[in-house]
């Protein structure tokens, strides 16, 4: 670890993984208040730092889908870990895929310019963990790009992100990301049943790619500071499936980084994966695990379930209807999910509603659906819930109750249920502050 300030947990974790511990950290990908207040409040109970990210299509110079910058963005963050008691220097804030994606319908030096203010304005704001995914396809490039035209233009975000670092005087401290086989962000389009690893040729490649860029640029001396290597391990999800890791199949893949001093592996789409794999993940040096919808439906289950107790405890009239609100608004608006689920009228409906994919998650701030949500979690909160409900609906959350780890407020079983989908990666991962 030397060279590793103790102030800066993240690379404190590659470091002890790359000497040989089989530790990780997982990274929350939402911008989802209520998910990251979970994350936040299971770091102070593990005793761990909490990993936040924005991902480019979330949170932009311009403000995102969110309506969030990324100053925007670390300010909620940073109010939320201080209402639960987590000091700011166990906050880990990351941008992901800071590229040209949300730009592809333009040019590629038009697109180019917009990622480099995005990447500016992540690096200034105090983000640390910078992915530089260039790996999209602009409007004017060929059918396909290849590896040295992706590598050139992550090393010119690279050396924005430095400036931007030296400005705000963060360079000791920031860390970087490459590489371009991901999952489609937030679950496959397509039904699927298998999902072949990164070929290790393909890993080198993509090292030899940015190292000779990086040359190239006069940019060498920051090698050091990239942390992880973004790859496919197998798995991956769809709306009804999820495809677990086979470490069999990734045996070879696994040890391509070992003669690399300072990466690990960057596994995206671990959501839903199975304690077990989610561990062996991590022995398997994919050391940064990301997971964002599987949280965004853990709470979406809770919300539903409290709509369900709302039902038997509140009059028709003064109902939030939940559930029907999220349906309409869904329907009304398409956007967000018509182009990723198939089939009739019915199988929309369920994926709508229960999908692994969760395109729900891009409706909690529509106005009418906050409402709704509102008004739930008022309703519940001034009735007492019986606990008979609470087993029927929130098992888990019962028993914990019960135990009196757990108070039977509404917004704290949502928490709660959201933190059931984090503890496994929390166990999986096995790192303290204090180790």
């Amino acid at each position: 670890m030397s060279g590793v300030a103790l102030d800066n947990p993240f690379a404190e974790t590659i470091c002890r993984h790359k000497a040989g511990r089989p530790v990780g950290v997982y990274s929350v990908c939402s911008a989802d208040p209520t998910v990251i207040r979970a994350a936040l409040e299971q770091a102070v109970a593990d005793g761990t730092y909490a990993l936040i990210e924005a991902t480019s299509n979330q949170v932009d110079q311009f403000g995102g889908y969110t309506g969030m910058r990324p100053d925007d963005f670390r300010d909620m963050t940073f109010d939320l870990a201080g209402g639960v008691g987590l000091p700011q220097d166990r906050v880990v804030l990351g941008g992901d895929h800071l590229g040209p994606n949300r730009w592809q319908d333009r040019p590629a030096e038009e697109a180019m310019a917009n990622a480099e203010v995005l990447v500016a304005a992540y690096v200034e704001s105090g983000y640390t963990k910078i992915h530089l995914d260039c790996s999209m396809r602009c409007a004017d490039d060929p059918a396909v790009i290849d590896d040295g035209i992706v590598a050139a233009r992550a090393t010119r975000l690279l050396g924005v992100a430095e400036t931007a670092a030296a400005r705000v005087g963060t360079t000791d401290a920031v860390r970087y990301v490459i590489g371009t086989e991901v999952p489609v962000p937030g679950g496959a389009h397509e039904s699927l049943d298998r999902v072949v690893p990164t070929a290790p040729s393909d890993v080198r490649q993509t090292i030899a790619a940015h190292r000779e860029a990086f040359a190239a640029a006069e940019l060498d001396h920051v090698w050091p500071r990239v942390a992880a290597l973004v790859v496919q391990p197998g798995v991956e999800f769809d709306h009804l499936k999820v495809v677990d890791y086979h470490r069999s199949a990734a045996a070879e893949l696994s040890r391509e980084l070992d003669a690399e001093p300072n990466l690990v592996f960057e596994a995206h789409s671990t959501d839903y994966q199975r304690p077990q794999q989610l561990r062996e993940l991590v022995e398997d040096h994919w050391a940064i695990l990301k997971v964002g919808p599987g949280l965004t439906f853990a709470l979406r289950e809770a919300l539903f379930a409290l709509a369900r107790i709302e039902e038997e405890l509140v009059a028709p009239d003064n109902r939030s209807n939940l559930v029907d609100v999220v349906e309409r608004r869904m329907v009304a608006e398409p956007g967000y999910w018509l182009g990723y689920y198939d089939g009739g009228p019915a199988e929309q409906r369920i994926a709508r509603r229960y999908s692994y994919s969760d395109r729900l998650r891009y409706y909690w701030a529509d106005p009418a659906v906050k409402a709704a949500r509102a008004t739930l979690l008022a309703n519940l909160s001034t009735a007492a819930i019986p606990l008979p409900l609470v087993s029927q609906f929130l098992p888990d959350q019962y028993h914990r109750i019960r135990d009196g780890r757990l108070g039977a407020q509404p917004h704290a079983l949502v928490i709660d249920r959201i933190r059931d989908a984090l503890r496994p990666y929390a166990a999986a991962c096995v790192t303290t502050v204090t180790e």
